[in-house]
């Protein structure tokens, strides 16, 4: 068998013994004579698997104990509506800084869903290429919350400093934040967010599954006709397990969980493996007339990074060449075109090298 460098934005590459211990288990659960996607949610062995998952991903970032750990379904982007149907039932506005695709996605949907929202700084007029500044940051009288996306995959814009606000009364504002590209590449201080969520299929483990971390003081503020299904309180009380949560997703998440902190060595490993995964792409692009990133340098994302050809009409030979050398999924997002490399914790350096070796050979020979 023959395994390929997949730098694709999501579905993303999964840990190489995260999918061995998953084959191994697929037919047997630990003698148990099932399949984990054969068994009922309710069962001792689920139940097994579902706390110890929630209990690493906890000792991982630090959660303190009062907030609650939800594993759901529906993506990130279901949290664009649930979001403000849990946070702005007793009044308020949504506050967003707008900062690309997604964070313009979670702003759209809270408009549609008839919620008052506020936009609180936009990276718009730079073309998305910086992060706001801080002190651009300037939130409604009635701030009910501030929401960002802290990794924007389809531009590589990150931020690169944790935007805390004040209503104009000197109240503070939850922060609300769509991790779904960079959650788990490194250390975060939990306490510093009301709310932060992030779809699996990046850095946590396959499409199917959202983990939303919630703030116990930000529980009980939903619409009172909120679905059953969307009201975080409602599921905190049922351990996610309103209906039948996504079981396999669950699992396989909490083998992740498991590989981080036993063969990485926790997420401070994790960060140091990151940074120099990056800096050896940005590095190779810097360095180059061929290839170019558009992103200001303390905004480049070390999970999502973009890169153009001088010559665009190349960009075709590049990615077929690239997908023959087993360098796939590079094509960039159709909203930007170029090219796209996604560096999650579960790709290699030795990924990585094999893409900077491609990339000086491609030059070389076509530029």
């Amino acid at each position: 068998m023959t395994r390929h460098y997949n730098f694709c934005a999501g579905p993303a590459a999964l840990p190489i013994a995260v999918l061995e211990r998953a084959r191994e288990e697929l037919l047997d659960y630990q003698g148990r004579g099932l399949s984990v996607m054969e068994m009922s949610h309710r069962s001792d062995e689920f139940i097994g698997i579902a706390e110890r998952a929630e209990a690493d991903f906890r000792q991982l970032l630090g959660v303190p104990d009062n907030y609650k750990v939800l594993f759901l379904q529906g993506g990130a982007s279901l949290q664009f509506a649930m979001l403000p149907m849990n946070l702005l039932g007793q009044g308020g506005s949504g506050n967003f800084i707008q900062t690309g695709i997604w964070g313009k996605k979670a702003l759209t949907e809270a408009k549609h869903l008839g919620f008052d929202c506020h936009v609180a700084a936009s990276s718009e007029p730079n073309g998305h290429t910086a992060v706001p500044q801080r002190d651009a940051l300037q939130v409604s009288a009635d701030a009910a919350y501030l929401h960002y996306t802290s990794n924007e995959t389809i531009g590589g814009l990150e931020f690169d400093y944790t935007p805390h606000v004040q209503r104009p009364d000197g109240a503070s504002v939850p922060l609300v934040c769509d991790m779904s590209s960079n959650i788990l590449s490194g250390p975060i201080d939990v306490s510093e967010f009301g709310v932060i969520y992030a779809g699996a299929q990046k850095n946590i483990g396959p499409a199917g599954l959202t983990l939303v971390v919630v703030r116990d003081d930000l529980l009980g503020k939903a619409q009172a006709n909120i679905p059953s299904l969307f009201d975080y309180q409602m599921l905190a009380e049922a351990g996610s397990m309103v209906n039948t949560p996504p079981t396999y997703a669950w699992y396989l998440a909490g083998l992740v969980f498991q590989w981080l902190k036993d063969d990485i060595g926790g997420l401070a490993a994790m960060d140091a493996i990151n940074q120099r995964k990056a800096d050896k792409l940005y590095a190779t692009i810097d360095a180059s007339e061929f290839y170019s990133n558009p992103i200001a340098k303390a905004n480049r994302s070390r999970m999502n990074v973009p890169f153009v050809l001088a010559d665009s009409a190349l960009d075709k030979a590049f990615l077929q060449q690239a997908d023959a050398a087993g360098l796939l999924n590079l094509k960039g997002h159709r909203s930007v075109g170029g090219m796209r490399a996604s560096l999650y914790n579960a790709v290699s350096e030795s990924a990585v090298d094999a893409l900077i070796a491609f990339m000086a050979d491609f030059e070389k020979t076509r530029g």
